[in-house]
């Protein structure tokens, strides 16, 4: 008994320790966060997205979107790509082997013609079936090929894209008519950039119409109001902090800019990795220092895409399953890096955090929750003392959401709604409930998931209106 009692003391106070130092790190990640939103939103006024967009010398950009089964979205996804504002782009979508009607739908809506066209890169990929092109808006190309998954398909559009910079984002998100032109700026003010990321928000609940965003509200079901909750708390304050520092590790697969002929060099996304997205990034900074190359890597809070969230708990156990494992593979695969000086600060710092608090954290949590109430249900560990950690630990939590809440009022001001306020509030008190407790206990079981090879999974998708006959109609202008 009294090695049972031992070990309860241990696993206690670790994740006392551990609960310590990971709100610790969250407080200093949301005051520099805070800071940088600070700094940008005085600074906003002196740069002129307008006149980058319309300038003959802004560097082109090839938005690259694969496709699988996205037969509800897929239609107003490419109408809100076409109506970027930016000088000269081309929208290249990757079917990458749909079984539903997402290619059915494209042609009637674009009345797309095959054509022949040169891959510009030596990528390996499926095979590629044929390449579409719109008569009536040349900006559009559809390439049809073999399912390969999402990394496949990025890196066939990568092998036929023609510009420069390309735009990674998925079919079921919808870009900001000036999110183009926001993130181009840094590749324009800063010619050693490599890679750039953007604000990724959740449409879940708003308004679209004709592929544009009319209306932005925040769904009535608690677990989709959580989720904006998570995006506001990741973007706003964790990715630009991390951008601020130099040590950002990833740009959203939602949303990512990046320079091709850089991506190219080091062979494109893996195939193999669970978080293509993180991994290519880190992959990136690893080649780049190896050979003594610049490489900057930053996050712009400007930039504006929109993403379906999981509104089911089955989608989002897979979806957040997925990402943890692609965390895993991400530092086992790059393992040489971690606390090797040759890295700088990416192995010294931003590694380290990862492994501790975002792959070893869940685990930690995971095990300590047991180990407290069986203390508790014991009589080891006073229930007084118990709660009063675990309400002061819940009290860091809602100070970090409420003050990523604080920084999206100061500097966007996207849910002006009272209503949307108070969703958002009730959220972020709620979650600490069980949702919480939930997702350690899910990405905990990635270790066994990943060990399985579990597949990617699927996730229920409700599209951005209304599906019918109108997400079915032709995108051709009128003509008069």
């Amino acid at each position: 008994m009294r090695a049972i009692i031992d070990v309860l003391w241990t696993i206690d106070i670790v994740m006392i320790l551990y609960l310590i130092s990971n709100n610790l790190m969250l407080a200093i990640i949301a005051g520099i966060g805070w800071h940088a939103i600070g700094d940008y939103v005085r600074r906003r006024v002196l740069r002129d997205y307008d006149a980058l967009a319309s300038s003959p010398l802004a560097l082109p950009v090839t938005i690259i979107a694969p496709a699988y089964n996205e037969q509800l979205s897929i239609v107003d996804s490419v109408k809100a790509l076409l109506a970027c504002r930016y000088a000269e782009f081309e929208v290249l979508i990757v079917n990458d082997g749909s079984t539903d009607s997402t290619m059915a739908l494209l042609q009637d809506a674009f009345d797309l013609v095959a054509v022949d066209r040169v891959p510009r890169a030596r990528m390996h990929t499926k095979p590629i079936r044929r390449l579409y092109a719109c008569p009536w808006d040349t900006r559009l190309t559809v390439l049809e090929k073999d399912n390969g998954g999402k990394a496949d398909a990025l890196n066939a559009g990568i092998a036929y894209a023609q510009y420069p910079l390309f735009c990674a984002i998925d079919a079921d998100t919808m870009l900001d008519p000036r999110a183009l032109a926001r993130l181009a700026w840094e590749f324009q003010a800063h010619p050693d950039s490599i890679a750039a990321g953007g604000i990724v928000r959740v449409i879940n609940g708003s308004t679209v119409a004709s592929g544009q965003l009319v209306d932005v509200e925040t769904p009535s079901a608690l677990l989709l109001n959580i989720q904006i909750l998570e995006y506001l708390r990741a973007f706003l304050l964790g990715r630009v902090a991390w951008s601020r520092l130099g040590m950002l590790l990833i740009i959203s697969g939602a949303f990512g800019l990046f320079r091709r002929d850089a991506v190219v060099e080091v062979g494109g996304y893996d195939t193999e990795s669970m978080g293509e997205d993180a991994e290519l990034v880190l992959r990136l900074y690893r080649s780049r220092a190896e050979r003594k190359l610049p490489c900057r890597i930053a996050f712009f809070p400007d930039p504006i895409c929109w993403t379906e969230a999981p509104s089911n708990w089955r989608s989002l156990v897979g979806q957040r399953d997925r990402w943890q494992r692609g965390l895993i593979q991400m530092l086992f695969v790059h393992r040489r890096m971690l606390f090797n000086p040759r890295y700088g600060r990416i192995g010294l710092v931003s590694l380290p955090y990862f492994l501790f608090f975002e792959m070893l954290g869940p685990t930690i949590e995971a095990v300590g929750y047991v180990a407290f109430v069986t203390s508790i249900a014991l009589g080891i560990a006073p229930l007084s003392y118990t709660l009063a950690f675990v309400a002061l630990a819940m009290l860091f939590g809602l100070l970090f959401s409420f003050s990523a809440l604080l920084a999206e009022e100061r500097s966007y001001e996207r849910y002006p709604s009272w209503r949307d306020l108070r969703r958002l509030a009730v959220s972020a008190i709620a979650e600490n409930f069980g949702y919480r407790q939930l997702l350690a206990l899910v990405r905990f079981r990635s270790w066994w998931t990943l060990f399985r090879k579990v597949g990617w999974g699927s996730m229920d998708r409700a599209g951005f209106g209304p599906p019918g006959p109108a997400a079915q109609a032709s995108a051709r202008p009128e003509t008069t």
